[in-house]
């Protein structure tokens, strides 16, 4: 089977269009035209409309017509899920040049009024390209559900008959959500190191989602992680979800700091609850 690598991120954060500018970002620099993309999928919380899917509108913007395309939901974990499903796409042979997006609106969803969640997500979008390779990229992808959990972090609503029923708008309970991310993170971490045959000191780059800083900062201290080798982009961009992850992966690309050849964990919690882990070799 192929082995596959990451060609090219992109991202934008707070920008009208913000996925299909990743998107089409992302593909540039891979240097891979929009008609030749044989797979979209892509990670959100927030779709444009109840269907189609928010991935086949993007396929009709970027003027592809090729092979599948599907959102994915699974809240701030939407990221890794999307692209483990790309991952196993690939490596089968069923897809070549796969965009992986995460794109999230929370504006939409954020009850102003409360101080504890309005302030803490943000809006934004990124992007990669992953394609077929010689040596492998993604070197593993471990993914976790308990919906046992579904009503710490929720949209506890929906639209039916033509009216919304419920609440249309997010609630947390923050401390258990801070508590059972912290242990999972750490958790599915070890798991992907353990599948590898790897010891913690082999990560040269730890991005986990940025849900906050005090998340961030707890997950990297478990992991005996100094903090500057974690990728924190959340005093930036805040919480958006499915995006937070390739938007601190973009950056810390292009500032150089994320060289080849060097392990990178990519660490994803959210409601449902999920949770996964990404190990590359960028």
């Amino acid at each position: 089977m192929p082995s596959e690598s990451i060609r090219a991120t992109n991202g934008f954060a707070r920008e009208p269009g913000s996925a299909l500018r990743a998107a089409r970002q992302a593909l540039a620099d891979a240097e891979i035209a929009p008609a030749d993309v044989d797979l979209i999928v892509l990670a959100t919380t927030t779709p444009d409309m109840v269907f189609p899917s928010t991935a086949c509108i993007l396929q009709d913007k970027l003027g592809t017509r090729n092979g599948p395309a599907f959102d994915v939901q699974a809240v701030c974990s939407g990221f890794v899920y999307a692209l483990g499903l790309a991952d196993l796409m690939v490596k089968s042979g069923q897809a070549r040049n796969a965009l992986v997006v995460g794109a999230e609106i929370y504006s939409r969803i954020l009850d102003w009024n409360d101080r504890g969640t309005c302030v803490l997500f943000g809006d934004g979008a990124g992007a990669v390209v992953l394609t077929p390779a010689a040596k492998p990229g993604i070197l593993s992808v471990h993914l976790h559900a308990d919906g046992h959990y579904r009503n710490i972090l929720a949209v506890p609503g929906t639209v039916a008959h033509g009216k919304v029923s419920g609440t249309p708008l997010l609630t947390m309970e923050g401390n258990t959500v801070f508590k059972f991310a912290v242990k999972v993170l750490a958790e599915v971490a070890h798991e992907a190191l353990s599948a590898n045959g790897l010891e913690t000191s082999a990560i040269d780059w730890l991005i986990p989602h940025q849900a906050n800083i005090r998340i961030m900062d707890a997950t990297a201290k478990k992991l005996h992680l100094p903090p500057e080798r974690m990728i924190a982009t959340v005093d930036r961009h805040a919480n958006t979800s499915a995006a937070s992850i390739p938007l601190a992966l973009d950056l810390a690309v292009r500032d150089g700091r994320i060289r080849r050849g060097q392990h990178v964990m990519l660490l994803g919690v959210g409601g449902g609850f999920t949770w996964g882990s990404v190990l590359l070799k960028w």
